[in-house]
């Protein structure tokens, strides 16, 4: 009986994660940190991500866990912070991204201190890169997502080089809207300790909170793609790109 309950949880834990996702592992200046790994438990486990404990998305744009996911809790002993100079290349490998229809947005946040002990939820987001409707149509165009999985699931992030050394955290996140009837969140979080001589900071309309950023009247979010066919245009939700 345990023997096939066992059995029973390893085929959904897979059938999930064929249809849904997440950011398995993250390559920054040459080096490879895996990430949580989904439906085991945080015990014993060691990465820069944050705990998330499923590859199915968040679909309330309110949700309590929009900022990390679902926990969004650090990993005790097990948690790192990754030491990365403003200016690097930050690479997120997701899973075999199965959806191609959405934007690839990407943020960070000061923890103003030390992210192992800062509450996401109450911390101020600024997006440094994000990816919508590149060509063609809603419907059959090519999106950010297209790309990442065109990309072997990755997506490549420039931390911009001006910012200010601290503690942050950087969150990519895919929205996906492949399905006419609610949108799909599928936010990941890292924690990063970044280094350099810069001193800019994003202030006024470039931060938001996670919940707080986004709503289903967006046009963005709570949209459907396939009755508008021959449009040509997409509004990413959140705020605007910070570039340094």
């Amino acid at each position: 009986m345990f023997a096939a309950a066992a059995l029973a949880a390893l085929a959904l834990g897979a059938t999930q994660a064929a249809a849904h996702g997440g950011v398995l592992s993250y390559s920054i200046n040459g080096q490879t940190y895996e990430g949580f790994k989904a439906y085991n438990s945080p015990t014993g486990q060691t990465s820069i991500q944050r705990e998330w404990d499923t590859y199915n998305p968040l679909t309330d744009p309110t949700d309590s866990f929009l900022s990390c996911n679902t926990n969004g809790a650090n990993l005790g002993s097990g948690q790192l912070s990754a030491t990365v100079p403003a200016g690097s290349e930050v690479v997120a490998y997701w899973n075999q991204w199965p959806h191609t229809i959405g934007p690839v947005m990407v943020y960070m946040a000061n923890c103003n201190g030390a992210c192992t002990s800062a509450t996401t939820s109450a911390l101020e987001w600024f997006k440094i890169d994000e990816a919508g409707l590149i060509s063609g149509d809603l419907p059959t165009g090519l999106w950010g997502q297209g790309e990442l999985v065109a990309d072997n699931s990755s997506w490549t992030t420039t931390i911009p080089a001006s910012l200010a050394p601290g503690e942050y955290f950087i969150r990519h996140e895919l929205l996906a809207i492949h399905t006419s009837d609610q949108p799909q969140f599928y936010p990941e979080c890292a924690q990063l300790i970044i280094t350099g001589s810069g001193t800019a900071q994003p202030s006024g309309s470039y931060l938001v909170k996670f919940p707080g950023a986004y709503s289903m009247s967006d046009p963005g979010v709570g949209i459907d793609v396939y009755s508008q066919p021959g449009v040509t245009n997409y509004t990413i939700p959140g705020p605007a790109v910070w570039q340094g």
